[in-house]
């Protein structure tokens, strides 16, 4: 059965840090990138990072290059996504996602195959 599960969302200041966490199971985490979306309250959700299975090649959103780290650790299937000098902006409901194919790009919603519940991520100013 296909399942992720993410964790670690909560309440944080504005400049404070965050780590979220998807456990997946192997089968899902066998599949050809692990990422990660947002969605904010009225808008559409969007890309935020992704890591490939292949060779760890790593994928950011413009919006939290050089704030955000995806990482991913095989032994635990799990995918991480450590948030520093986070922003109001930043508060959305954080999704974790598995694409099995790979035939599409990596910035789209629609090229997932498997979702979790997800994560609520509230930053206060």
């Amino acid at each position: 059965q296909v399942q992720l599960v993410e964790s670690g969302g909560g309440l944080v200041q504005h400049g404070g840090s965050l780590t979220l966490s998807c456990e997946a199971s192997e089968r899902t985490f066998s599949t050809y990138r692990m990422g990660w979306f947002r969605q904010a309250p009225g808008k559409e959700r969007e890309f935020v990072a992704a890591i490939r299975r292949t060779d760890g090649r790593i994928y950011y959103a413009n919006s939290v290059r050089g704030r955000f780290t995806i990482s991913r650790d095989n032994t635990k299937n799990t995918v991480y996504l450590q948030m520093n000098s986070l922003k109001p902006e930043d508060t959305a409901v954080y999704y974790c996602a598995a694409d099995s194919s790979g035939l599409s790009s990596t910035y789209y919603d629609r090229s997932y195959d498997y979702w979790g519940q997800g994560t609520q991520v509230t930053v206060s100013s």
